[in-house]
């Protein structure tokens, strides 16, 4: 398990994280969230003993982390830090080594993952030669190569598609199985939904919202409804409690206060012919954008 405790850390008078504390547990994936410059790349260097935090403390299974804790970490940066000139092979040679894998494990390991991955035939080409999303599964494999038992991705999707989001998604869900610790961040905030099921959201070094997902959408109330049909926009406007409404291509997304507005909301469209009226939790994304706006704004 990873334990934050109060960390904070400044630059000079600014300060980057301020009195921080969340708690990853084995087998879990907790999502970091924040807008840039929120303080989350100055906390994932304090986690990888990068960088001393003005007091608290951070430990992994109970010990402090520093240079001799380092190998059971695994960290997928948002910039790619490959050494371009070197081949695939001896890429992954030098980040096993330097995570205390004899040369012969690494193979080995190597092998398995180029297979998985689809880039067995660019074990001995050089990084720089590698399109942008072959990089990233080098960077990825680079950072799980030594089975860590924390493993931090900041932005880990960045230049996929589809298909190699997909065999990424499934890798990430096997290591949270085998009980890695997993830390994600992601300006994608779908994939947080389908990941995590506890989250911070940082601003300005702060928290502003913490918890578990579902518990965080309950107490945040508001829902959304969809609606395909004949209807009234500006009726449904004059129902109290109905906060936006929003037109797509075939349905209307009708924004409410709270789930009491549901009834006065269906009562209004059922004197038209409606083919769909479904009541949804609001997005991930609708608190984040929410919690950081009013955090600003403060």
């Amino acid at each position: 398990m990873l334990s934050v405790k109060n960390i904070s850390k400044s630059y000079g008078t600014h300060v980057a994280v301020d009195h921080l504390s969340f708690e990853v547990n084995d087998g879990e994936i907790f999502g970091l969230l924040g807008a840039n410059g929120a303080g989350k790349t100055t906390t994932f260097r304090m986690i990888m003993g990068l960088l001393d935090p003005e007091g608290g403390s951070i430990t992994l299974d109970g010990k402090p982390i520093d240079y001799s804790m380092t190998d059971r970490i695994g960290f997928v940066t948002e910039e790619r830090s490959l050494l371009t000139k070197l081949t695939v092979r001896d890429q992954l040679i030098y980040y096993g080594t330097l995570k205390g894998m004899t040369e012969e494990e690494i193979e080995k390991k190597t092998d398995v993952w180029l297979e998985r991955f689809g880039i067995k035939e660019y074990k001995n080409r050089k990084i720089k030669e590698l399109s942008k999303g072959n990089q990233q599964k080098i960077q990825f494999i680079s950072a799980i190569l030594h089975d860590p038992k924390l493993l931090i991705l900041d932005e880990p999707f960045s230049g996929l598609d589809p298909m190699n989001v997909s065999i990424f998604q499934k890798t990430i869900l096997e290591l949270k199985e085998k009980g890695c610790s997993i830390i994600f961040s992601s300006h994608q905030m779908e994939t947080i939904e389908l990941f995590c099921e506890k989250l911070l959201i940082l601003v300005k070094g702060k928290v502003v919202l913490s918890g578990y997902l579902k518990d965080i959408k309950k107490e945040y109330r508001r829902k959304n409804i969809f609606i395909r049909g004949d209807v009234s926009i500006e009726k449904i406007k004059k129902v109290p409690g109905v906060l936006e409404i929003t037109s797509f291509p075939e349905e209307y997304c009708v924004k409410i206060q709270d789930e009491s507005v549901i009834d006065s909301v269906f009562k209004e469209v059922a004197k038209k012919q409606i083919t769909k009226f479904v009541v949804e939790e609001p997005s991930l994304n609708e608190i984040f954008i929410e919690k950081v706006g009013q955090a600003y704004d403060e």
